[in-house]
């Protein structure tokens, strides 16, 4: 499976590239070279869309160590209706988020800057992650923050990390032009556990 791309919001997501290049000069928010921002960073984050589909409008989701607002600012572009929290512990990576927020008009993302340890459960319907931590530190997160019956879903390189005890997941596999088939990892509490 390729990531589905949401033609309606491409102006939007080519002005989140230019800003997230001048900020990168200054700041150094990334070391992704600016030829390979829009796979690795766009592409990637749309592979979550078909999985937050059934998501009904005002649920929430939380994005886990978002840095530069990844997936958070690709998922609250492509799905205004739901409620997109940014959460990360890095007050510069946030205000680049912040700055975002201004300049696309994202009304639907809210920004935390803290650690994920640290705050009241944010009760949120799906958590997403990429490349933050390890199955450990992410089910922990989740088991804080997630409704019971939510999922976690984490973009990973691949699907070869064991979960701690009473956590099942599924591995969805899609690709990626030049970068090749990755993983999206389905993350979910045991009934009963």
């Amino acid at each position: 499976m390729k990531p589905l791309v949401p033609e309606a919001i491409q102006a939007q997501t080519q002005c989140y590239l230019a800003l997230l290049d001048r900020w990168n000069e200054r700041h150094a928010l990334t070391a992704l070279a600016a030829h390979e921002r829009y796979e690795e960073l766009i592409l990637d984050s749309w592979a979550l869309l078909p999985h937050l589909q059934p998501l009904a409008p005002g649920s929430t989701v939380v994005d886990f160590g978002t840095g530069m607002g990844i997936p958070a600012i690709p998922l609250a572009l492509a799905r205004p209706d739901l409620r997109i929290i940014a959460l990360d512990k890095s007050r510069k990576k946030i205000a680049f988020v912040r700055q975002a927020v201004l300049e696309l008009g994202l009304e639907n993302l809210e920004l935390q800057v803290a650690r994920a340890e640290e705050l009241p459960s944010l009760q949120a319907n799906a958590g997403v992650a990429k490349a933050v931590g390890s199955l450990d530190l992410l089910t922990g997160w989740w088991a804080r923050h997630g409704r019971r019956e939510g999922t976690l879903w984490l973009l990973k390189g691949d699907g070869e990390e064991s979960l701690p005890p009473a956590w099942r997941q599924t591995v969805h596999s899609y690709s990626l032009p030049t970068r090749g088939t990755r993983a999206v990892l389905q993350i979910q509490q045991e009934p009963g556990s």
